[in-house]
């Protein structure tokens, strides 16, 4: 697997992008992730967005991170907020979310970012998982979906 940074905006992530909101979208019987982002968000060094590849260049995984400071939606300052990680069905239980998990953390710390905080629900369990056993700890609910039950915010220092 190759993992390589990648605009937003590219092909590739808008076509793995449109499977993870299907996902969301079958999981809570919704329309998926309506958390407003722009291409512009993940741009170095105020963020980064990655893609992962398989032995045929084929895109497998994706995963980005976006600056966040204190505002009205409960982030703070230095905060470096985790979007759109995602591993297609055929690709998961390789390691994959967590090289480009470990590499977002990585990219975030060196960009002086203090704190990786990120928003799943509660029936991504999967995520869940990875996350608390990557150093994860819930937090205080911040975002878009920090008034809904079914959210869970999850926060790991970088320093």
């Amino acid at each position: 697997m190759n993992i390589h940074p990648r605009p937003f905006d590219h092909p590739d992530a808008v076509k793995l992008n449109a499977q993870v909101q299907l996902e969301y979208a079958e999981r809570y019987g919704d329309e998926g992730d309506v958390t407003p982002l722009d291409p512009s968000m993940f741009r170095p060094p105020n963020g980064l967005y990655l893609l992962a590849y398989d032995a045929l260049d084929r895109p497998v995984a994706t995963g980005g991170w976006r600056a966040q400071d204190r505002n009205d939606l409960g982030y703070s300052d230095g905060d470096a907020e985790l979007k759109r990680m995602f591993v297609i069905p055929e690709g998961r239980g390789n390691g994959l979310a967590r090289r480009i998990l470990a590499a977002l953390e990585d990219d975030a710390r060196a960009a002086g970012r203090t704190r990786m905080v990120l928003e799943t629900g509660t029936r991504q369990p999967e995520a869940i998982a990875l996350y608390t056993s990557s150093g994860y700890s819930p937090c205080e609910k911040f975002g878009h979906y920090r008034t809904y039950e079914s959210s869970r915010c999850y926060a790991k220092p970088l320093r």
